[in-house]
Order: structure tokens, then sequence, then C-alpha cells
């Protein structure tokens, strides 16, 4: 729990320092969320390399009796989550035209009102 009260810290100085120095918390946000973007593209390549590797070894081994089968189907369903989590990020986030949805102004509302 203290790991993630920390990140939440840094991000609270990175707002501060963005608005300290007079940057739009748009830009701010917007730059955040490409460079998150990149990160888990970028990461995403390296997980199916050695995830590509994992399951043939993990394929080879549960053929000759060494490790469990659940095993192998477990790296195949973590594989497959990893390749649809983009897409259901992007499905969540855009609209019908295909831009990224603007959560600010008049659409965004209390919903107890």
């Amino acid at each position: 729990m203290t790991k993630y009260l920390k990140y939440l810290a840094l991000f609270g100085l990175v707002a501060l320092v963005f608005t300290a120095t007079g940057a739009n918390a748009q830009d701010a946000f917007g730059t955040v969320i490409s460079k998150m973007t990149d990160t888990f593209k970028n990461a995403r390549a390296v997980i199916f390399v050695l995830g590509g590797f994992g399951l043939v070894g993990l394929g080879a081994a549960a053929i000759f009796g060494k490790i469990n089968w659940k095993w192998l189907a477990a790296l195949g369903v973590g594989l497959a989550i990893v390749a649809i989590a983009g897409a259901i990020v992007d499905y969540a986030t855009t609209n019908t035209s295909g831009s990224v949805s603007d959560f600010t102004g008049s659409n965004f509302a209390d919903t107890l009102e």
C-alpha cells in the first residue's frame, strides 16, 4: 500500500510542477498518457517475445511430463489478456467517431445531481 502512496505523492508533485510552471493541465495529462501508452506498447513487445519462448519451453516440458499442463494454459491465457488489453482500453475511451472522449466541462457532471 505504501508503494501506491509514493506513486500518488509523485503524481501530485508532477502536477504541482506543471501548475507552477504555467503548463496547462490538459497538456500535462496528455504527456503522461502518451508516455504511458508508449511504455505499454514497448513492454508488450518484450512480454510477447519472452512469452513465446516460455510457451515453447513449457510446451516441451509438459509433453515430457516435467510440469503440469495448467502452467502452459495459464501462460497462454495471460498472453491473450496482454494482447487484448490495449483494444479494451481503446474501446472504453473512444466514442463512435473514433476520437478520444472528452470527460471535461459539460460532458462531465456530478452523478448525484
